[in-house]
């Protein structure tokens, strides 16, 4: 699957509570506003990003069953709407139907999160993203979706290494914070060594840094740090923190579709965001 048209993109990040979520929610809804046909797979065991791109499955198999036969896993089949596309209807211009599906998450795929997985284990994701390309082919010459979406949990054990497997980058999430900070120099070296062992077409897509306060004096110092640790990797702009997340994922709606100023700023920071990512693969590929 990394070879194709479709950019594989895992959201990742080795310490938890730094909005890896949110971000994955975000580039979706930027991605349903651009028209660019786009797969969210739920590989966290808590599923939050299922919940939060108000997705009700009615008897599909969630992603932990499809890694469990890989190959016989019909994606196409099991894969669910957003129900953020009815969000989008009235606004939308194109005369092509949205697509934001997501392969939903559960905590059954939490028995492959663990350090011990073999070679073979590491390609169960990559194995049902081949036979969705397979399907795709026999319909059209041009794949259905043009941006996979993978929101990993935040670990570097089985599940995380199976999503990067299957990835050709990596977009990693910090806060400007010091463990956070530190954690995001380890998973930089993690990919490097994942590389190396697994996945030599791996590379970093970039680091966003995401609930940035920009009066604290302690992450303007922490984000300059980061721009002198990180140099181009870090992208731009930043995440401002929002004191509504949870009330914009408890309410399964997308950023671009909550009102105020503040979701609207969100909002445009996560349409230049995804840009940079897709125009980082593209770059990639011709080079």
């Amino acid at each position: 699957m990394t070879g194709s048209r479709v950019q594989v993109v895992s959201i990742s990040s080795l310490k938890g509570g730094v909005g890896k979520t949110s971000v994955t929610l975000g580039l979706a809804s930027a991605a349903l506003a651009a028209e660019i046909p786009t797969l969210v797979i739920d590989l966290d065991p808590h599923a939050d990003a299922t919940t939060g791109l108000s997705v009700n499955a009615s008897g599909q198999q969630d992603v932990g069953q499809m890694l469990r036969y890989p190959r016989k896993a019909d994606l196409a089949s099991q894969v669910v709407p957003s129900g953020w596309i009815e969000q989008f209807s009235a606004a939308r211009k194109g005369t092509q139907p949205a697509i934001l599906d997501v392969a939903a998450g559960s905590a059954y795929s939490g028995i492959y999160d663990r350090p011990d997985l073999s070679r073979r284990d590491l390609r169960r994701l990559s194995a049902v993203l081949a036979g969705l390309e397979r399907q795709e082919r026999t319909i059209s010459s041009k794949p259905r979706y043009e941006l996979v979406l993978i929101d990993c949990p935040p670990s570097l054990n089985g599940l995380t290494r199976i999503a990067w497997t299957a990835s050709s980058r990596v977009l990693l999430v910090a806060e400007p914070g010091l463990f956070s900070v530190a954690g995001t120099e380890r998973t930089l070296r993690a990919i490097e060594l994942f590389r190396h062992e697994f996945a030599p077409g791996l590379s970093a897509a970039g680091i966003v840094a995401n609930r940035v306060r920009p009066a604290s004096a302690e992450h303007t110092y922490r984000l300059n740090e980061m721009s002198t640790m990180f140099g181009s990797l870090l992208l731009s702009p930043t995440i401002a923190e929002q004191s509504n997340w949870q009330q914009i994922q408890g309410a399964a709606r997308a950023i671009h579709h909550w009102p105020g100023d503040a979701a609207k700023t969100a909002a445009a920071s996560f349409d230049e965001l995804l840009k940079k990512v897709l125009d980082g693969g593209q770059h990639r590929r011709r080079g």
